[in-house]
């Protein structure tokens, strides 16, 4: 392909749940704990104390990505099991309160607390994050610029965050609204340079908006301390196949677009008040709705911009090594995003939040290689287990 590897990384932010109320549970200290040790960097608390967050190593391809996750997500099942808990991934607990939640006890997280009030203590959301490596960090920026673009038809495939506080909301990813009380959110302005870009980054830090570059929050930026993009406007998906196709997506669009960028080629730059209208459909319909092609000026239905999306990157996925995974693109429009199934099992069961979240639950561990104990507290040897758990 060329010299640039893309390599992949997944992180992952996940529920702690009680098994019997089906309320978020702020266990992330005791299972930390015990996690540290075997999971070690892979593995991190949040500010809220029942949100987990894993994080997969470099990976070389979308196969190993997938291992990663695999085993990522294996571990901590067995690990909340321990506890008498479970694990599950959707981008908003469908009623728990954050107002309920402890906070965790680090110094980052009281910082946090102190300069944004409110807006932290209610920012009680999961979300899903990927990078790609880009060695030449100029190289980067361009692509970064293009990227933005392609943002809102990848965020409707992720849409998974329909409730918030026992409501349903009417968006199909409610998490973004709720993020959007955060300074340096949404999608980033273009950038002409590497350093137009850095001199940016300094002047908030000289002007005391922010510490460092990780406090920029953008639906995308260029990673402050890796090589890396980081495509950051994804909610958590309930199944592994869901969360290998969208890196997959993501990786095929970096690579298709440093292609036309090596050939001397450019993708056309759209305003990112335009794409944040995009964005917002997005968020309020998911794959049910309407997008702006903005080449022709109009209304497009989603279902087929997706298939131009996919057109536009067919000729890199091969490359890639990763045609069976984007190809899950299709069976996610079929059977509906996250959003859509939870609305489904939600609206069947009578409008039951228990039950969708025990449906919330099975989602996320379908794919892994463990079964929870039926009892409260039982021990990791308990006959429930389908597989012995894989653990680093």
């Amino acid at each position: 392909m060329n010299e640039e590897k893309y390599t992949l990384g997944i992180e992952e932010e996940f529920q702690i749940i009680d098994p019997e109320t089906r309320q978020l549970q702020s266990h992330i200290q005791a299972i930390f704990e015990e996690g540290k040790l075997l999971l070690k960097e892979n593995f991190k608390p949040e500010m809220h104390a029942s949100v987990i967050e894993t994080g997969t190593n470099i990976c070389k391809n979308i196969q190993e990505a997938r291992y990663e996750v695999t085993n990522l997500r294996t571990s901590l099942a067995q690990l909340a099991d321990v506890h008498g808990l479970r694990i599950a991934a959707a981008g908003t607990h469908p009623f728990s309160d954050w107002r309920d939640q402890e906070i965790t006890d680090h110094p980052r997280y009281k910082e946090i607390i102190n300069e944004m009030q409110e807006a932290a203590r209610a920012n009680l959301i999961f979300g899903m994050h990927v990078h790609v490596g880009i060695a030449n960090r100029e190289i980067g920026i361009q692509i970064m610029n293009a990227a933005r673009y392609f943002l809102p038809h990848i965020f409707a495939l992720s849409t998974n965050s329909p409730f918030w506080l026992g409501r349903n909301t009417g968006f199909k990813s409610y998490r973004v609204k709720v993020f959007d009380k955060f300074p340096r959110t949404g999608i980033p302005d273009f950038f002409n340079s590497l350093n137009d870009y850095d001199s940016f980054i300094n002047l908030l830090i000289k002007t005391n908006c922010i510490d460092n570059a990780k406090k920029i929050w953008w639906d995308i930026r260029a990673h402050p301390f890796f090589n890396t993009l980081e495509f950051r406007i994804c909610d958590v998906q309930m199944n592994i196949n869901e969360t290998i196709a969208l890196a997959a997506l993501i990786q095929a669009v970096v690579v298709k677009l440093h292609k036309l960028i090596q050939q001397n080629l450019g993708f056309r730059i759209y305003e990112r008040a335009l794409m944040m209208e995009n964005k917002w459909r997005a968020a309020r319909y998911g794959i049910h709705g309407k997008l702006i092609d903005f080449g022709k000026q109009e209304e497009v239905p989603f279902t087929s911009l997706v298939r131009e999306l996919l057109e536009f990157i067919d000729d890199v996925v091969d490359e890639l090594g990763s045609r069976e995974e984007i190809n899950y693109i299709f069976k996610m429009i079929e059977l509906g995003t996250g959003a859509d199934r939870q609305l489904k099992v939600w609206n069947e069961s009578g409008q039951d939040f228990k039950k969708l979240v025990d449906y919330i639950v099975e989602e996320t561990y379908s794919g892994i290689s463990y079964i929870p104990s039926k009892s409260a507290k039982n021990n990791l040897t308990s006959s429930n287990t389908k597989k012995k758990p894989i653990l680093k």
